[in-house]
């Protein structure tokens, strides 16, 4: 299993609704994420916006691959956009794996 973890920046006028949104993940969407392979995922937003994302994979390039292919990911990254700061393409795009530099098991 790999852990992986990334950053995005949200608008910080739009964190409160950012948040909002995610208590109410739309169940098809849920489904896809475990479907794909997407395990243990998190996300944690601080107020100016910084959001730390968090997830557990047998291969992220193939479960982010999976989600592409998936009608409900493409809805909910287009009504997702609008809420992210120096994005080129859909959120999803933009989540680059940071360095894993110490683990404690």
């Amino acid at each position: 299993m790999t852990r992986v973890c990334f950053l995005l920046k949200v608008r910080a006028e739009l964190a409160e609704e950012y948040r909002e949104r995610h208590e109410q993940v739309w169940p098809g969407m849920l489904d896809a994420l475990r479907a794909a392979g997407w395990g243990n995922y998190s996300l944690f937003l601080r107020p100016d916006g910084l959001l730390v994302g968090y997830v557990e994979t047998e291969d992220f390039d193939r479960a982010r691959a999976s989600m592409a292919d998936t009608e409900v990911n493409a809805r909910w990254q287009a009504e997702m956009g609008r809420y992210f700061e120096e994005l080129d393409g859909a959120p999803d795009a933009a989540m680059v794996p940071l360095t894993e530099v110490f683990h404690l098991d």
